[in-house]
């Protein structure tokens, strides 16, 4: 199967473009595909879907939030011969009262679940937990820049994973075969508070970044100063919600089970980082 190219779907994506690294640090044939990415992919125009789907006999699914379109992509995935499926899903998405879920991302990611799972082709599901990569090129990295991050998370912590680690676990369950069938939730080592994670990156990074915890009607009022709807903004407070609830927590096994070492500390992720110029002044 490696000889054809393995399609990576939100391949510009945190976990995409790292999968994409791995497997070519490997000489593996790879189509990197998503909507500004080198191959042309759009999950909402089903019209681009046959041509990434051409000649290949894996994939690595990254769907798109709120949508039901896994199913049918699986579907016609199965009539281009492809047999091997890794799906990008969620820790906690099966944990009853996880988080709100008024934009439709746990009913989503749960069909999608359940469509690889019923699709008779070979699966594995990744389930990581929050990224640390949020400190640096999501969520929180503009503020992380400025120097004080403003979230309504309470002291609440949290095992955020490294991208590295579940790209690593990605790869292995696309060029292995004992991966089948596989769910692995992902999580970092040991859980760190907000608070802590901004202290190593200061450390990590000489500078000062404070946290500040807010509370969710406080959230919500400074994201609608500053702009959004306040539909998206207690939206996006709803987001939060796991965090300050200590929901993401626990450990997961998942890196160890399938690389068979222990996933990378958010030390160690705040030191690479901040190496490779991650946090401009």
């Amino acid at each position: 199967m490696t000889e054809l190219p393995i399609l990576v779907t939100g391949a510009t994506g945190k976990s995409g473009r790292r999968v994409v690294s791995q497997l070519r640090a490997r000489g593996l044939p790879v189509r990197a595909a998503g909507r500004n990415g080198e191959h042309v992919f759009d999950w909402t125009d089903r019209g681009t879907w046959d041509a990434a789907l051409e000649g290949v006999r894996s994939i690595y699914i990254v769907q798109l939030d709120g949508t039901k379109l896994v199913r049918p992509f699986v579907e016609r995935a199965a009539r281009h011969g492809v047999r091997r499926i890794v799906l990008a899903s969620g820790r906690g998405i099966d944990m009853p009262g996880y988080a709100q879920d008024s934009s439709g991302v746990l009913e989503g990611l749960l069909d999608s679940e359940t469509a690889v799972r019923e699709s008779g082709l070979e699966w594995t599901i990744s389930r990581p937990g929050w990224f640390a990569q949020n400190f640096s090129e999501g969520f929180f990295a503009d503020a992380v820049r400025v120097g004080e991050l403003r979230l309504p998370a309470g002291d609440g912590a949290t095992a955020f994973v490294d991208a590295e680690d579940i790209a690593a676990v990605v790869v292995a369950a696309l060029t292995e075969d004992r991966h089948a069938g596989q769910i692995y939730e992902l999580s970092g080592p040991r859980a760190v508070t907000l608070g802590e994670a901004v202290a190593t990156i200061s450390e990590a990074t000489g500078r000062e970044v404070r946290y500040v915890p807010l509370s969710v009607q406080g959230y919500v009022a400074e994201l609608v100063q500053q702009g959004w709807p306040p539909a998206d903004a207690e939206s996006f407070a709803d987001v939060i919600e796991p965090l300050r609830t200590g929901k993401d927590e626990y450990v997961s096994n998942g890196v160890q089970r399938a690389l068979g070492r222990p996933p990378r500390t958010f030390a160690e992720f705040a030191r690479s980082t901040a190496a490779a110029g991650g946090w401009p002044a």
